[in-house]
C-alpha cells in the first residue's frame, strides 16, 4: 500500500469536504443584510457554484473520463445515463416531498466526485489536486444553499454539526476510488462520465433556474466567474 498516496487522497478530500459546513458558517450570517443576501448575494452565490460545476465537467471529468475510456463512443450513453440517474433521483424526492434537495443534490455529485478524485490520484496525480479544488469551491455554495434548506425545516436544530458530519464521506469514497478503481481505468471512467451527466442535469434543473432574478444582472455573472475560476486552476495546474 503506497501510505504517501492515500494520506494524499485524506487530505485532499478532507480539505474539499470541509467546505459543506464553512460554506453553511458562512450563511449563518444571514441576518447581518437579510433581504440583500436573499436576493443579489444568494442568487449569485448559486451561480457561481454553478459555473464552477459546469467547469468541473468540461475541464476535468468529462477530459479525463473520455481518456480513461479510450475514446470510446460507449461515453455519450454513460453521460445520458448519469442525467437520467439523477433525474429519476429527483422525481423520487419530489414524490416522497424531499424537504432537503440542495443537500440530496450537494451528495450525490460529491460522492462520485470523491471516488474519481481518488482513482484519478492513482492514475493522473497532477490532475488530483485540481479536481479536488473544484469540488472544494463547489461545495462552498452548495454548503451555502443546503444550510438556509436545512435551517427552513429545523428551526431549533444545530445544523452545522450535521453537515460536518458529511466531511467524512469524502475520505471514505475517495480511498474507494484508489482501493477497487485504480487498477480499473475505464470503469474510473464511467463514474467520472456518469457524475458529469448528473451534473449537467443538477446545473439546469436546479442551479440555473434558481440564479435568475428579474432585472438582474449580477447572478448570471456568477457563473462566468465560476467557470473561469475553475479554468484558471486547470490553467495553473498544466503551465508547470
Amino acid at each position: 500500500m503506497d501510505t504517501e498516496t492515500v494520506l494524499k487522497i485524506v487530505i485532499l478530500t478532507t480539505a474539499a469536504g470541509v467546505c459543506i459546513p464553512i460554506g453553511g458558517w458562512v450563511a449563518s450570517f444571514e441576518r447581518v443584510h437579510s433581504q440583500w443576501l436573499e436576493r443579489e448575494l444568494r442568487h449569485f452565490i448559486i451561480a457561481f457554484g454553478g459555473g464552477i460545476l459546469l467547469g468541473a465537467v468540461t475541464i476535468v471529468l468529462v477530459p479525463e473520463g473520455i481518456n480513461n475510456m479510450h475514446n470510446s463512443l460507449w461515453s455519450i450513453p454513460v453521460i445520458l445515463s448519469g442525467g437520467l440517474v439523477f433525474f429519476g433521483v429527483e422525481r423520487l424526492m419530489a414524490r416522497h416531498q424531499n424537504e432537503s434537495p440542495q443537500l440530496m443534490g450537494m451528495i450525490l455529485d460529491y460522492i462520485p466526485e470523491a471516488i474519481a478524485l481518488g482513482g484519478l490520484i492513482a492514475l493522473n496525480p497532477a490532475a488530483g489536486p485540481l479536481l479536488a479544488l473544484l469540488i472544494g469551491l463547489q461545495n462552498l455554495p452548495e454548503g451555502f444553499n443546503s444550510y438556509r434548506e436545512l435551517k427552513q425545516h429545523n428551526k431549533h436544530g444545530n445544523v452545522i454539526p450535521k453537515m460536518t458530519a458529511l466531511v467524512v464521506l469524502g475520505p471514505i469514497s475517495g480511498l474507494l476510488g484508489f482501493w477497487f478503481l485504480s487498477d480499473h481505468p475505464t470503469l474510473l471512467g464511467g463514474i467520472m462520465l456518469f457524475a458529469s451527466g448528473g451534473i449537467l442535469y443538477l446545473i439546469f434543473q436546479d442551479i440555473a433556474p434558481q440564479s435568475k432574478l428579474e432585472k438582474h444582472w449580477a447572478p448570471p455573472l456568477g457563473a462566468v466567474f465560476g467557470f473561469c475560476l475553475a479554468l484558471f486552476g486547470h490553467l495553473m495546474m498544466t503551465s508547470h
